[in-house]
């Protein structure tokens, strides 16, 4: 037991995992106390021990079932032991049946939520149609696929739903459900059983390379898929709460308070009634102002997404928020974040609308600066924080870095994130140091991780 739990922690600490030596003790200490014939016990245990955020669960239990799911299952006794690897020829009834009585078979156990038949379903499946070549070095994502496609879910759902005809609606409904469920823990299965083979093949560490992905936090910004930049936005909420604290923050203590005149007067008598202390009143800043300046040409498509996630989220932790998209152009969408109902709505009526485009739509924040500066530049002021999100490539146009000095000079505070690596800044049509100069801070910001790092910096 202990061997695969210190191989897990140690896959766990590679891709990005916390993990302290205290927690690797207290792991161990754990497992003297479990039924240790309880599968799920254990890895209820062992996650509530090493596993620290919400985001990090999928990670340990997909490594989990590497590590505990081929040996630890056989040396526990109790735990389910899964059929052994090999080509799919596991003899017996299920194995004589052709693909069409192994349909049926499957909607049987799927409508009676039969999981012991459903695991011998899926292994005879897996060895039947996913294709599985011992020695490959692949994480078996096409396996999976090839195992589903025979199966077909969607015919499978068309077939479960003919038996909810007739019903009441919320019957139906509830029905309906229930067996989208079974279809989620169908691919779950074949999933499990394609890793479990591979693993018989090749070891569970080996395996496990090839199935690294990045953390949510750990996740580009640039290069991320629609759905990851939808799962960053359970992250943002707390961000721009405390994005909102640290800025408040840095307010009360660059401020001083008005002179509190009598104070200092009855503290004077002490010196003869010579005010060698001066006492000011404690200073209450109001909540700070924001404006967000946000690049949504085509290079930052992706970013542009989480961008329009940030500002959505900041709306109710600000006194005012002002929202603008650039390209080549500017336009405020401060309306538009308000009254959408979501950060999807809201993109959608910007991309319909065509803001932030001037020309051709493509990046010149020279222009989009200027045109800023020259339209609300008059409406920024000290109490105002100016955030800019972009990767400040100009196509080589004029940087006009002159129009982002007078929103400077006249914000109290002005802040770059930049969604590519450093080592990128100032190569090619880059001119982030032209606007550097001009900023309390260039951040870089590929990640959720970078975007922490930036929010605990205003603490």
């Amino acid at each position: 037991m202990l061997a695969p739990l210190d191989d897990m922690i140690t896959e766990l600490r590679q891709i990005g995992v916390p993990i302290s030596l205290a927690e690797r003790i207290d792991a161990v200490r754990c497992l003297r106390h479990l039924p240790l014939a309880d599968r799920d016990t254990v890895q209820a245990a062992l996650r509530a021990t090493l596993v620290k955020s919400h985001d990090h669960e999928l990670a340990f239990d997909t490594v989990f079932g590497l590590f505990f799911g081929t040996e630890a299952e056989e040396q526990a006794g109790g735990w389910p032991v899964r059929p052994a690897a090999g080509d799919g020829s596991r003899g017996g009834a299920l194995a004589s049946l052709d693909d069409d009585a192994l349909a049926e078979l499957l909607l049987t156990a799927l409508r009676e939520n039969n999981e012991l038949m459903l695991r011998a379903i899926v292994a005879e499946l897996v060895g039947r149609h996913g294709g599985i070549e011992p020695g490959r070095p692949v994480a078996g994502t096409y396996y999976v696929f090839r195992t589903l496609r025979a199966v077909d879910p969607d015919q499978l759902l068309a077939r479960l739903s003919a038996d909810a005809d007739g019903e009441q609606p919320l019957l139906r409904r509830l029905r309906l459900e229930s067996y989208q469920a079974q279809l989620d823990r169908l691919r779950e299965a074949v999933e499990a059983e394609v890793r479990r083979r591979l693993v018989a093949d090749r070891g569970a560490a080996a395996v496990a390379r090839t199935l690294r992905r990045p953390l949510p936090e750990d996740m580009d910004f640039l290069t991320s898929s629609g759905e990851q930049v939808t799962a960053m936005r359970a992250v943002l909420d707390p961000l721009a709460r405390r994005l909102a604290g640290g800025l408040a923050e840095k307010r009360r203590h660059r401020r001083t308070g008005a002179l509190d005149f009598r104070r200092t007067m009855r503290e004077s008598m002490s010196t003869g009634g010579v005010p060698v202390r001066l006492i000011f009143r404690k200073p209450h800043p109001a909540k700070p102002e924001l404006i967000v300046l946000a690049d949504i040409s085509g290079s930052v498509a992706t970013f542009a997404a989480f961008t329009l996630q940030l500002m959505y989220a900041l709306r109710a932790q600000f006194s005012r928020v002002r929202s603008f998209v650039f390209a080549d152009g500017v336009d405020e969408v401060t309306g538009v974040l308000q009254q959408a109902p979501d950060v999807v709505a809201a993109a959608r009526q910007i991309n319909e609308a065509g803001s932030g485009v001037w020309l051709d739509g493509r990046s010149d924040y020279g222009h989009a600066l200027s045109s800023f500066q020259d339209r609300w530049g008059a409406q920024v002021r000290g109490r105002t924080t100016v955030i800019i999100l972009g990767d400040a490539r100009n196509n080589y146009h004029d940087p006009c870095e002159g129009a982002l000095k007078a929103v400077a000079e006249r914000a109290g505070h002005v802040f770059w994130l930049n969604p590519e690596p450093r080592t990128a800044w100032n190569t090619g049509d880059s001119v982030v140091a032209k606007y550097g100069q001009f900023c309390d801070a260039v951040q870089e910001c590929r990640n959720i991780r970078q975007l922490k790092s930036f929010v605990e910096l205003l603490d």
